[in-house]
């Protein structure tokens, strides 16, 4: 099947589960997130502009950077390689879920250990 090259707001809202005003506010923020508008003004977003919303995304939402400060992000680290932090937020986000997965593994053991060895003191 192949991959989808254009978006409705409407997606992209639902994709960061945010309203299609803030998109658009974004847009208004951002002038490299640049969506196609047909004769009526209906806007469709490429993977670039997703790539870029993502980071956008990640930046004011997850690390609650500022506007401001975003926009100083995309000029310090060149935004052409959107695609690039893209991949590479989601591989630290995976990471993240798995090193938390081995810890929550790792503290039921602990705790099965010390119910069998405490266990045993209070049959004694």
């Amino acid at each position: 099947m192949a991959e989808k090259v254009y978006f409705k707001i409407g997606e992209v809202a639902r994709k960061f589960n945010v309203s299609t005003s803030l998109i658009r506010y974004w847009e208004q923020q951002f002038d490299f997130i640049k969506p196609r508008k047909n004769a009526k003004g209906r806007r469709y977003y490429t993977r670039k502009d997703l790539d870029r919303i993502t980071i956008v995304y990640h930046l004011i939402k997850e690390r609650g950077m500022t506007i401001q400060g975003t926009r100083e992000y995309f000029e310090k680290y060149h935004s052409d390689k959107a695609g690039e932090k893209v991949e590479l937020i989601a591989t630290l986000k995976k990471t993240k879920e798995f090193l938390q997965d081995i810890k929550s593994m790792l503290e039921e053991e602990l705790r099965k250990q010390d119910e069998e060895e405490f266990g045993d003191l209070e049959n004694d």
